[in-house]
């Protein structure tokens, strides 16, 4: 199944769950969307609205700004994509929308959504993030598109330095998980595409959670917005079977080498809080026999696309990935998310452990809690409103394993040491490289890429 076949899946399956809640038969014609997109919409097995777009697509159709309040996994690109398409039908034009997004993969997802819903309007759609050649982006900028997709640190750069580009035209701007956007220190770089872009346009603020940035935001670059709240309390959701685990920092890996192989069969998502950390835990994981592969920052665009693609394909079982992988990515096959080393920021929590129990599925999260960790824990607990069951663990099994542990651990630290060191060696070319064991973390390592 392709990523695109995935996630509309997942919406399909969220369309019927919702429908099955309410009992209302709520059409995307009835919400006035015209025929040509709600047919665009049928071809992606949409059987109907999500309550997000049933409540956001009426008052975008009407003109109004929207601010989008809603969790993960709700259908909200759908909810601004269908309005933009319907009044891009009606006054065709280049350059006609930009939609800001935080991650590169989130802006291929919404870019992929776009291309599917437009298909048959022949809408094109153009992804401007970091990672990837400037010149052929430059190329790309030139035929004008209708819709961009794009980072804001990229897209400023494109903005500067780019001969003949600019966003005069403009006529809807999204935001995409804005307190994300803000969160990541986005903040200049936002406000430098406000500046250039016109006033009167309309503006979809996207957000899961309302915070005094987003707020902030709302009020410098939204003219007299509907509010579309979905869901207000921050909540997981119920079918997702969350546990903690409290142990002592320097038995964490073992502890969850100890997990894979008691749950092998399933899909795993591991969370790390550094690029460092993932690295070595894949390579730790790998030394072990164990299908992992990392997904962070510091890795090259095609790594990370194909580090996605191989997971989503099943051939690895377990991501381990930082926070760049926590939010709006649809992979609807994760049966165990693992919080390897706690969020600092308690809302994260919930956008991690989001990842597994999509749609209706059932799903597992453990949280490593360690001596260092028990504040950050406690604020989770009281984010979420509940407190979490200890997941059972036999500690002699688990201490049974520390020497393959620590042989693998040891084998982990010189392979990054090796990666680290200013050597240039010529990686085999038979070499599996999802590790980026060879030149791409050397070369990242040394420059650290910057969006």
């Amino acid at each position: 199944m392709s990523s695109s076949e995935e996630e509309t899946h997942i919406e399909e399956q969220i369309s019927e769950q919702i429908d099955h809640d309410t009992g209302e038969n709520v059409t995307f014609k009835s919400l006035g969307v015209v025929d040509v997109l709600c047919e665009a919409c049928e071809g992606l097995k949409w059987k109907s609205p999500s309550k997000i777009q049933r409540e956001s697509i009426p008052v975008a159709l009407t003109g109004k700004d929207v601010i989008g309040l809603a969790e993960t996994g709700s259908g909200k690109t759908g909810a601004f994509a269908l309005p933009i398409l319907q009044k891009l039908l009606e006054t065709p034009q280049r350059l006609f929308a930009l939609v800001l997004t935080p991650t590169r993969e989130l802006a291929f997802q919404i870019s992929e959504q776009f291309e599917a819903l437009g298909a048959k309007i022949g809408v094109k759609c153009c992804v401007i993030v970091g990672g990837i050649d400037m010149m052929n982006q430059a190329l790309m900028l030139a035929k004008k598109p209708h819709v961009i997709v794009a980072t804001p640190g990229r897209l400023v750069d494109h903005l500067e330095n780019t001969k003949g580009f600019n966003l005069r035209s403009l006529k809807f701007l999204v935001m995409d998980e804005a307190d994300r956007i803000l969160n990541m220190d986005f903040e200049q770089e936002v406000d430098k595409i406000l500046k250039v872009i016109p006033r009167e346009r309309s503006t979809y603020l996207f957000s899961a959670t309302m915070t005094k940035k987003v707020a902030k935001l709302q009020r410098a670059s939204l003219r007299d917005p509907v509010k579309v709240e979905v869901s207000s309390k921050y909540q997981t959701v119920e079918k997702l079977l969350q546990y903690y685990i409290f142990i002592p920092v320097k038995y964490k890996d073992v502890y969850l080498v100890y997990i894979l192989n008691e749950l092998a069969g399933n899909s795993f998502m591991v969370f790390c809080a550094t690029c460092a950390n993932t690295q070595r835990v894949a390579l730790m994981l790998r030394n072990l026999g164990l299908m992992a592969i990392p997904l962070h920052g510091q890795m090259s665009q095609a790594k990370r696309l194909g580090a996605l693609t191989k997971f989503k394909s099943k051939s690895r079982s377990i991501l381990i990935a930082t926070d760049v992988a926590s939010r709006g990515l649809d992979i609807p096959h994760v049966d165990v998310v693992i919080n390897l080393d706690i969020p600092t920021h308690s809302k994260d929590y919930i956008h991690r452990v989001g990842r597994t129990a999509r749609a209706g599925r059932a799903g597992k999260s453990v949280t490593f809690v360690t001596q260092y960790d028990v504040e950050l824990y406690q604020r989770i607990e009281h984010l979420i409103g509940k407190q979490l069951p200890l997941y059972n663990t036999e500690e002699q099994e688990v201490m049974l394993l520390m020497e393959r542990v620590s042989e693998a651990q040891r084998h982990a630290k010189v392979e990054m040491s090796e990666s680290g060191s200013k050597k240039r060696r010529v990686p085999r070319p038979d070499a599996d490289d999802d590790t980026e064991e060879s030149s791409g973390v050397r070369k990242k390592m040394r420059r650290k890429n910057k969006y």
